[in-house]
């Protein structure tokens, strides 16, 4: 019996282990602050979170993708990020209950993970040997910590034989390192957030203090009769903060306008052209009222808004840098947008160059482009989905071919070329909802991009078609509204709407996921009507 005793002292007993699990935690944060103090003063995408959810990103299969956006939309990067940091909780527990028994395997276990995130920071785009200095140190710095904590707990002692269990241990030693660690991290880390901000401070102000110029070319008033004013349905332009994001970046880029340049190069590039937004504002300037969507949008989806964009020509830059177009004889079939973040996006040289309006935004609802959705320069091309057009955070334009060169989400199986399919969705009344019996309103958007839409039409448990009225057309390169007065019946019903393009080709019905180029199907809501 007295061994066994012994035994449990010599192994520490529970309390111990639960004061290492405590360790272990507290090495983790002391580890993420002084990181981002660090990441702070390197950049902020070599953080290790945001370093190892970039890797996590890349990694991840595309199916596996869209079930992240249709399951938490918007927010799937904070949920990315809270589960690595829960991964990283379990980790660090696992290595403060290691460091009871065997404190160097468990310091070794905390400083792998800062192993881990240099090498994901190393492995990002547009990474330099700098990004590693985050995760190592931190790393560094969570073994040293877990380690002097580890040392800091008291064994108990055994008691002779027959006088009862181990003695308690003393925890006072223990908590007044573990709260001094706590109050340095804690500092660490509002260092880390207010030196990240005075980074941020010269972006910040180089967007206030931007002042756009008056277009050259104004887009026309939104026609009176384009937006139905129907409650429930979508406005014809969409908000700023309404618009949606879906994007692969974990930290948003915070660019400074007055530093920012563009480089133009490639093949057929006689001119190679480097611009900074000074040179860019001093061209004309085009107003264009344009839809965007999203290859992840599914049937009835919400990623797809409506702005007025203010932007250069990309087409006259092009040819001012010397491009034609294959049609013309061109070398280059590709145009290659890389972002400050190292995102590429593949788009057809001849779609750029057919005439339509493709350009190098840099406002936004008459407003410099917020820094979400690609301050101070991006791309737009009407009439494809974004990951092959619409690229933020714009520095440089690539000329390539598609044989020679796959982009980023090429790399993931998504289709080269990508022109946006035809679409129509039902915003009210709402899935599963109630309505009171008589005429209800049936309301929605649909679009056909760079083609137009001639005819939306609505049907009720799979009977006959029923034309809906049409809001007025903005051009081709936006949806359309439309509404239909349906006489409601009691009892449950499915509503069903399909469009049918400028060119008359009627939407299919067909249904297909969104990989690998867009989604296609009618888009159907059930409703209950109260008698």
């Amino acid at each position: 019996m007295i061994r066994t005793r012994a035994g449990r002292a010599r192994a520490g007993g529970p309390g111990r282990y639960a004061l290492g699990a405590v360790g272990g935690l507290l090495a983790a944060f002391a580890g993420l602050a002084l990181a981002q103090l660090v990441a702070a003063a390197v950049r902020p995408e070599a953080a290790p979170l945001t370093a190892v959810g970039g890797a996590v990103v890349d990694g991840t299969p595309a199916g596996v993708k869209e079930w992240a956006i249709r399951s938490f939309g918007t927010d799937d990067k904070l949920v990315l990020t809270l589960g690595i940091g829960a991964v990283l909780a379990v980790a660090a527990i696992a290595a403060g209950l290691l460091a009871v028994r065997r404190p160097a395997a468990g310091t070794a276990l905390a400083a792998a993970f800062g192993v881990l995130g240099a090498a994901a920071a190393l492995g990002r785009p547009e990474a330099a040997w700098q990004d590693a200095l985050p995760s190592l140190v931190g790393g560094c710095a969570a073994a040293g910590v877990l380690y002097l904590l580890v040392r800091a707990i008291p064994r108990p002692r055994p008691r002779p034989s027959g006088a009862g269990p181990p003695g308690a241990l003393d925890r006072r030693g223990f908590g007044r390192l573990a709260v001094a660690v706590l109050a340095l991290s804690a500092g660490a880390g509002y260092a880390g957030r207010r030196l990240g901000a005075f980074g941020d401070a010269g972006a910040t102000a180089s967007r206030a203090g931007l002042v756009l110029p008056p277009p050259a070319a104004a887009a026309p008033p939104v026609p009176a009769g384009s937006d139905l004013r129907i409650p429930g349905a979508t406005r014809f332009i969409t908000p700023v903060r309404e618009f949606y994001r879906v994007d692969t970046a974990l930290v948003i880029p915070r660019v400074n306008a007055d530093t920012w340049r563009l480089t133009v190069r490639g093949e057929g590039v006689s001119t190679p052209l480097t611009l900074g937004l000074r040179e860019l504002l001093a061209r004309p300037l085009v107003e264009h009222d344009a839809t965007l969507t999203c290859v992840s949008n599914e049937v009835g989806g919400p990623y797809a808004g409506t702005a007025r964009w203010l932007g250069v020509r990309l087409a006259d830059l092009l040819r001012e840098a010397g491009v034609r177009p294959p049609s013309q004889g061109g070398r280059a079939d590709q145009l290659v947008a890389r972002s400050v973040d190292g995102m590429t996006l593949g788009t057809p040289v001849e779609t750029v160059m057919d005439g339509r309006e493709a350009l190098l935004v840099v406002g936004m609802n008459g407003e410099p482009l917020p820094f979400r959705h690609g301050f101070p320069v991006r791309m737009i091309v009407p009439g494809l989905y974004g990951y092959v057009s619409a690229c933020k955070w714009l520095r440089e334009l690539r000329l390539t071919t598609f044989a020679a060169y796959d982009a980023y989400w090429v790399r993931r199986s998504w289709a080269q070329r990508a022109p946006v399919k035809t679409q129509s969705r039902i915003d009210t009344p709402r899935p599963s909802a109630e309505v009171a019996a008589g005429r209800v309103a049936v309301a929605g958007v649909a679009w056909a991009l760079h083609r137009g839409i001639a005819r939306v039409e609505v049907r009720v448990d799979a009977g006959p078609w029923r034309g809906a009225r049409l809001g007025a057309a903005d051009g081709n390169d936006t949806w359309r509204q439309w509404v239909w007065p349906w006489e409601a019946a009691p009892g449950g019903h499915t509503l069903e709407v399909r469009a049918t393009d400028g060119v008359g080709a009627v939407q299919t019905g067909e249904r297909a996921g969104t990989l690998p180029d867009g989604a296609t199907g009618w888009h159907a809501v059930t409703v209950r009507v109260r008698g």
